[in-house]
């Protein structure tokens, strides 16, 4: 029940990022998608059976089953590879332009045109 309770909360704040404009916020809900997956994947493997699989040393009926913990390593690794990805998608996309403000009127420029004019000083 548990895993349940913490799948369920993983999943809505992940899906509220997703849905949110900005990058930084849809990569972070990715992050939390992909937990929400491996939790789950867990869970589908049996809570209560968590024995090693060692042969010879174990009960085979009380061992923890290893299909579910591999799908969670390659979960783990795609969801690294795309949160890179995004990443870097980010990084590359660098500072935004607001497309309603008119460039000509930057109040950040004309604060520097502004202190270039007062240090110069020519001859």
């Amino acid at each position: 029940m548990t895993a349940a309770i913490l799948v369920g909360i993983l999943v809505a704040g992940g899906v509220y990022l997703v849905l949110q404009r900005e990058l930084l916020r849809v990569t972070f809900g990715f992050v939390l998608l992909g937990h929400a997956v491996n939790v789950l994947f867990v869970a589908a493997g049996g809570m209560a059976r968590r024995d090693p699989a060692f042969i010879g040393q174990t009960d085979p009926d009380s061992a923890a089953d290893p299909l579910p913990q591999a799908f969670v390593l390659t979960a783990i690794v795609i969801t690294f590879g795309i949160t890179v990805y995004l990443l870097a998608l980010l990084r590359a996309g660098g500072p935004e332009q607001d497309p309603e403000q008119d460039p000509e009127q930057d109040p950040e420029r004309d604060r520097d045109a502004g202190a270039d004019e007062g240090t110069e000083q020519g001859p």
